[in-house]
């Protein structure tokens, strides 16, 4: 495996966390970071002590006392020449994620190109924080409201989108003044310090005040330092419904705000007025691609019964021309699933399905032998099944597909589509108008995101991005969702010589 893209990142064997950004600690303790592609040990991160996570955040609290004196546009400025440098090393970075991660290239670059394009919006959001202005009751008075940063943002991300996400947040969360501690993925360290190591750059090039941006490393541990902390008034958490829990009820115990992007069931209903080409790429892409790791993976396809059995032949052919192999090859769409522990998860969920009574169309398993080069490559498998059965109803992060048939209208299919704990990502493919929109409407799909002829994975920047019931609630990347990085604080001033309350009361003396 040609690994000369780390040399580019500045990585190396072993690799000191960069925790402030302009300085580094030194640790006894190394975190060790395998490729599933291969197997092989790519590099070794320092792990964060306790002592040293009270250094940065007691590093990032003097940060922000100057950072958020910065007037927001030029906070952009240093965003946009961020974006820049991510543009000259999206290749090498690219490669990285998917080498460390497991997904396809075209996705590790993908990936990398969400962080430029998180920082494009940024900068243009650093000149549109915007208050309202409210006309006040009382005479000669004014009324508005403004933005005002929170502090420190704690980012506890996923290995599946091991750069992207922590970027959804960070970015927004400094042009709106804050600074941010990030607790990266056990499973993806070295992404985080190549992050961290282009940014550095930027920093300090610009003289930005030491821990602005600063990144905690180790297992779940550390993040259950970041959780509790009261100086930390904002914890975004990307990963499963169970984490999200416990740091839910962590923050909340605490008073702070919580961000939660967890678990998905994503489905696409599939009426009989669908265009089948465009349902087979998009559940084909939905369903196998970062070998069903994406929080937005199609877990469930919903057909209607008088196109199912077409459905059902086409797309189990199109499962044979899929590639499974190095994710840094070009001509394979699958790479492997992130460790044995996933591969372990995938195996139950194949034995959970068949106990349950569900049929297996295309058969799943560990594939072996020279062509893959860890014991983490699987088959992407489709099981026929009920929506009801508990295997169903729960998320296995792996490329396992869900083909259930209904009857009748549109409606039973969305009730179906509803009728899981989760409630991220939902999608219909149909040509009929009436169905489409009763599909977006209020007695429709119950998730965050909601699409109409195109699959349930794939966001762009300008939406924000999050799901409803064991989703989380939280939403992150565009629209108005910087809002969730600041405080809102309501201002009137009386300009007259008089001092009127509110309401009417009289108060005279």
């Amino acid at each position: 495996m040609n690994t000369s893209f780390l040399k580019k990142l500045d990585l190396h064997k072993k690799n000191e966390g960069t925790w402030t950004g302009l300085k580094s600690y030194k640790s006894d303790t190394y975190l060790e970071s395998y490729s599933p592609v291969d197997g092989e040990l790519i590099g070794s991160v320092s792990v964060t002590s306790k002592k040293d996570y009270e250094k940065v955040i007691r590093t990032a609290q003097k940060a922000f006392t100057e950072w958020r004196e910065i007037p927001a546009p030029k906070r952009g400025e240093i965003v946009r020449q961020y974006g820049n440098e991510l543009r000259k090393y999206k290749v090498p970075l690219g490669q990285l994620v998917s080498y460390e991660m497991g997904k396809s290239l075209q996705e590790g670059l993908g990936e990398v190109q969400e962080m430029i394009d998180i920082c494009d919006f940024a900068v243009g959001l650093s000149r549109q924080l915007y208050g309202l202005t409210m006309h006040s009751e009382r005479p000669h008075h004014r009324m508005y409201e403004q933005w005002h940063p929170l502090g420190i943002v704690g980012i506890i991300s996923a290995f599946n989108f091991p750069v992207a996400v922590w970027s959804w947040n960070a970015m927004i969360a400094l042009v709106c003044g804050d600074v941010s501690v990030w607790k990266a993925s056990e499973k993806t360290p070295l992404c985080a310090v190549a992050c961290q190591n282009i940014l550095h750059k930027v920093l300090k090039t610009n003289k930005v005040p030491e821990g602005v941006s600063c990144i905690i490393t180790g297992d779940y541990k550390v993040g259950e330092w970041l959780t509790p902390d009261h100086r930390v008034p904002l914890i975004s958490a990307t990963g499963s419904t169970r984490m999200g829990k416990i740091v839910g009820a962590t923050v909340a115990g605490r008073l702070g705000r919580s961000l939660l992007e967890l678990g998905g069931n994503n489905a696409i209903i599939v009426t009989k007025a669908a265009d089948i080409n465009l349902v087979l790429t998009g559940a084909l892409f939905g369903a196998v691609g970062t070998c069903g790791q994406r929080c937005t993976s199609t877990r469930r396809l919903i057909v209607h019964e008088d196109i199912y059995e077409e459905l059902k032949t086409k797309l189990t052919k199109a499962y044979t021309q899929l590639s499974i192999g190095n994710p840094l090859d070009s001509k394979n769409h699958v790479g492997p699933l992130i460790d044995k522990q996933a591969v372990d998860n995938y195996l139950h969920a194949l034995r959970s399905a068949d106990e349950q009574g569900a049929k297996i169309l295309v058969e799943g398993g560990v594939l072996k032998g020279k062509h893959y080069e860890s014991d983490c490559y699987v088959k992407p498998c489709i099981i026929e099944a009920e929506n009801s059965m508990p295997i169903v109803q729960h998320e296995t992060f792996a490329p396992i597909l869900y083909l259930i048939k209904y009857k009748g209208s549109v409606e039973n299919a969305i009730a179906l589509q509803n009728d899981v704990p989760q409630g991220l990502s939902s999608a219909i493919m149909t040509t009929n108008l009436r169905e489409a929109e009763r599909f977006l409407s209020n007695a429709g799909s119950d998730c965050g995101i909601a699409n109409v002829n195109i699959g349930t994975s794939g966001a762009e920047i300008g939406g924000a991005f999050g799901g409803e019931k064991e989703t989380g609630g939280g939403r992150e990347s565009g629209s108005d969702s910087w809002k969730a990085y600041m405080r809102r604080q309501t201002n009137t001033i009386n300009y007259s010589t008089t001092l009127p309350l509110a309401q009417g009361i009289k108060f005279d003396l």
